[in-house]
């Protein structure tokens, strides 16, 4: 196999890489950088596959691979950013602390099903774990540059994390159908419908929360949080 046929692992595993380093990170109590790693992982995410089908470089190798960075840039990674941000509150590490630990199990159930089980280009099965891990990841950078916000003061009590983490684990193990956000004019009519309201959803965000002054980081949390909401409905109302 050529070098170019290697590109894609390559880009894995620098995502796999920034999962262990945001890790570090997270326990040195530097959620932001912590963050940054976490979107140079999902940027990764996203070129790995993007170079796997430009150069057609598909391997059993690249999927496994692919997989374990995600466990740990999205599951691992994530977790531990709300472990030490409630031990910061907590001033150590009390049993309540560890309960987002769980999501570490949950990620990896999700990416077992995904790797054995068939899935459609238009929908996942069940909240990415992506996105689970960049709620998580964006709330806590959000919490650490605003400590006095009105959100912080939801989070930081004891029952908010905890409740949170059940939430996401649920929804990554779920069936509900969530739409991918991917564009592609060989889709149904009916799904390029609901990512252009994700599309224009997006948008909204982005000028409330630059008109508010709220931390960017709001984007991507408000985003995620949409598009989680609007599955839910979707799926309710069978749509």
């Amino acid at each position: 196999m050529s070098l170019r046929k290697h590109i894609p692992n390559i880009i894995t595993s620098v995502s796999l890489l920034c999962g262990a380093a945001g890790v570090i990170f997270a326990f040195s109590g530097r959620l932001d950088r912590a963050f940054y790693l976490m979107l140079a992982a999902a940027a990764c995410d996203f070129l790995d596959g993007f170079a796997a089908r430009l150069l057609q470089a598909y391997s059993n190798m690249g999927k496994e691979l692919d997989s374990l960075a995600d466990l740990v840039s999205f599951g691992v990674l994530p977790a531990m950013m709300l472990v030490n941000l409630k031990a910061a509150v907590s001033f150590g590490f009390p049993p309540i602390a560890w309960i987002p630990a769980v999501l570490v199990l949950f990620t990896a159930l999700r990416l077992a099903r995904y790797n054995t089980e068939e899935s459609g280009p238009q929908y996942f099965a069940g909240l990415p774990a992506p996105s689970c891990g960049l709620i998580c990841g964006s709330l806590c950078y959000f919490i650490s540059y605003e400590p006095a916000s009105f959100l912080s003061l939801w989070v930081l009590n004891d029952w908010f994390i905890p409740v949170l983490t059940a939430v996401l684990c649920a929804l990554l193990v779920s069936r509900v159908p969530m739409f991918s956000a991917k564009f592609s004019l060989k889709d149904p009519v009916s799904v390029n419908r609901k990512r252009i309201a994700f599309a224009v959803d997006l948008v909204l965000i982005v000028a409330i929360v630059a008109a508010t002054g709220l931390n960017w980081s709001m984007v991507i949390l408000l985003g995620l949080v949409t598009y989680v909401i609007m599955n839910l409905i979707l799926a309710a109302l069978k749509v």
